[in-house]
This record gives C-alpha cells, structure tokens and sequence, in this order.
C-alpha cells in the first residue's frame, strides 16, 4: 500500500508522518486536554513520540496502517496527526485523529477527517471506515457527525481512562454512503 505524497485541504496538507514530527508530538500530544478525549497515553513520556512514528511506518510497511501528520498549508506548522488501521481482509479501518490543543474549534478535525474519508473511499477502495469516541469528547463527535457518519452506538464503560470507566460513541460510514454524499 502506498502513501500519496500528501492530502490537501483548502487550509491544510496531510504528509505522511516523519520522525522529524517527533518534537511536535511530544509538545502537542503531551498535553493532558488532548491526552484526556484520545486514546493516547498521559503522561507522554520522552522518547513516547519517536516509538509511535517508528510502530506507524512498521504498520504501514505491513499495510495494516497509513498516518498522516496534519500540518498548515500556509506555514507547515504541524497540529495533530491523522490515520487508519486497516484490516485489509474486511476492507474496513479504524480512523483515529487528535489535534493540539491551539488548534481546536477552527474547523481543521473536519477537514483532515474529510480528505482522509475521500482517500480511504476513493483511493483506497475500502467498504467501512469507524471510528470512536470518548463520551465525553463532545467536539470530537461533532465532526464525525459533520463529515457525514452514522452514529452507531455507545459501548458503555468500554475504556479506562484516568482512572476510571468511560463510555465508547462510535460512528461509521461506508463506501456507498460516501459516494451518494459526493
């Protein structure tokens, strides 16, 4: 499977993800609001953000996995990251996404969310893309259900976070709903 050189937007590129990226990670996905809506872990450790990029890029060698760094088209600052675990046998994937904390309610989690969906769909050719939620990351439901995706369900106390139990939301969309939305 092969990574496009980038997905743009029009306010941002998605380019694969780099081990340069690796001091933004650590600065952005260190911080507990973003910790606290993700499945990342808190505290995010040195030497966490060099680990994840080398899984990413073993993942996608196996085609089980693309990530994208989310960065500005302006200034190509890096704000977050995006991607898919995939299951190639089934022709569905996870999508998981999470921005820096600077970067919230701007309208960027819908745009990376929508080009990555066109690409999945389109390039890709997968039948399913899901993704979950924490309950209480309101925001991160809202673009979900903007770009188009069914609510699904919620698996009730599925996760522990920061101690304690937390609710899944968990959305989808597949391939032919995405066509008939284009």
């Amino acid at each position: 499977m092969s990574i496009p050189s980038s997905l743009t937007t029009a306010r941002l590129l998605l380019r694969p993800i780099q081990h340069l990226d690796a001091p933004d990670v650590q600065r952005l996905a260190g911080a507990k609001e973003v910790a606290a809506g993700t499945f990342l872990p808190h505290p995010y450790e040195d030497g966490m953000a060099e680990q994840w990029i080398a899984d990413q890029e073993r993942a996608h060698e196996g085609g089980t996995a693309v990530s994208f760094a989310i960065t500005l088209a302006d200034n190509a600052a890096f704000i977050g990251s995006i991607g898919l675990d995939i299951v190639q046998s089934h022709r569905h994937a996870r999508l998981s996404y999470w921005l820096g904390v600077p970067y919230w309610n701007q309208g960027y989690g819908t745009e990376a969310v929508g080009a990555v969906l066109r690409y999945s769909f389109m390039q890709l050719n997968l039948h399913r893309i899901y993704s979950p939620h924490f309950q209480g990351n309101a925001a991160s439901g809202r673009v979900l259900q903007k770009v188009g995706m069914t609510y699904e369900g919620r698996m009730r106390e599925h996760y522990v976070r920061f101690g304690r139990f937390v609710d899944l939301e968990l959305y989808g969309m597949l391939q032919r709903e995405f066509t008939e939305r284009t």
